[in-house]
Order: C-alpha cells, then sequence, then structure tokens
C-alpha cells in the first residue's frame, strides 16, 4: 500500500522523485532478473552437482580449470558460465580428496585428471551427470529460443525517451500522466502477447 502511494505522489508531483531532483526516497532495493533484491541471482547448481559434472567432464578430456568453463558454457550456449572462482576451489577440494590428480604445466597452469577413486565417482553418478547436462541442454535452447539483446535495446531506447521528454523546463504534470498512460497501455499489450 505504501509503495502505490509513493508512486501516486512520483506521478502527480514530479518534484517528489529522486529521478527529477526531489527528495523522495526509494520504496525498495534493486531487483535482478528474477525479482530478487541486491543482484543476488539463484544458484543454477548446487556444489553436488557442480561436482558431479565437473568429474564428468574431467573424464571426457576438459583438463585444465578454462577447459571446464568452457565445456560448461558451450553445453549451456552460454547461459551458464561458472567463474574462475567457483571453478578453481572446486578443483583444488576434488584434488585435495584424491578424486583428480593434479600436474603442474609449464607457465604454472594446472591440469587434472580423474584418480581410480575419481573415476568410480563419477561412473557411479553417470546417471545423476545425465541428468544434470540435460538441465545445462535446456538452458541452451531457452537462451535460443529468447535472445533478450533487441528487448534491452527497446527498452533502454523507452528510457532515454522518457528521461529526454520529462527532464525539459516545459514538462507538466499533465505530461507525465500521458507518459505514464503509454506505458501503462503497451505494458498491457505486452501482457496479452
Amino acid at each position: 500500500m505504501k509503495q502505490n502511494h509513493h508512486r501516486a505522489m512520483r506521478m502527480k508531483n514530479p518534484e517528489f522523485s529522486p529521478r527529477f531532483g526531489g527528495r523522495g526516497r526509494r520504496v525498495h532495493g534493486p531487483m535482478d532478473g528474477g525479482g530478487r533484491p541486491n543482484g543476488r541471482r539463484r544458484r543454477q547448481f548446487d556444489s553436488d552437482s557442480l561436482r558431479t559434472m565437473a568429474l564428468s567432464l574431467i573424464g571426457e578430456g576438459a583438463s585444465h580449470g578454462y577447459e571446464l568453463i568452457r565445456a560448461f558454457e558451450e553445453r549451456s550456449g552460454g547461459a551458464y558460465v561458472p567463474s574462475p572462482g567457483v571453478i578453481y576451489p572446486l578443483l583444488t577440494l576434488l584434488n585435495e580428496t584424491g578424486l583428480v590428480d593434479a600436474q603442474s604445466e609449464d607457465g604454472g597452469r594446472k591440469s587434472y585428471q580423474l584418480t581410480d577413486a575419481g573415476r568410480a565417482e563419477s561412473e557411479s553418478k553417470a546417471e545423476a551427470a545425465r541428468i544434470l547436462f540435460e538441465r545445462l541442454a535446456a538452458l541452451a535452447e531457452k537462451a535460443e529460443r529468447v535472445d533478450p539483446t533487441p528487448v534491452r535495446r527497446a527498452m533502454q531506447g523507452l528510457k532515454m525517451a522518457l528521461m529526454d521528454r520529462l527532464g525539459r523546463d516545459d514538462t507538466t504534470p499533465e505530461t507525465v500522466f500521458a507518459a505514464v498512460a503509454l506505458v501503462d497501455a503497451a505494458t498491457r499489450e505486452i501482457e496479452r502477447l
């Protein structure tokens, strides 16, 4: 209820909004793409899932951390790319638990191969790995179906047009209401698609 009050105040009086130099207050924090506050994203895969997939990929020949990251990226069509801050600690853990063997190469890079214990665990979790890789493939299909680039470009264009028009000295409350009505109408049309 309070949020709607502040939104109404900003629409009735642009000076209330901080965007127009007023003293309005932020009603809620930044949201990420999934509607979660503070930009936190839900993890795609838990640590056990990553471990299972990493062992399988190492068994298939991904022997460096970078190759492992690329393998995840390729299988997901770029929709899931674990960071080095996730992969390298995982590789260290797998090495310390005796599931992979790390060999130092020229330039300080490490090459990882499955140990007998790692091979046994990978084989025992082959079905789980297959299901997890299907999830990666589904992410790739979704990424291929929905390319957000044109939508982002259109949203950026709308934002710039609104800020340009509403930032002029001759902006009246009626102009703000007209702009809001247009954006609301476009929103309703998109929801009907």
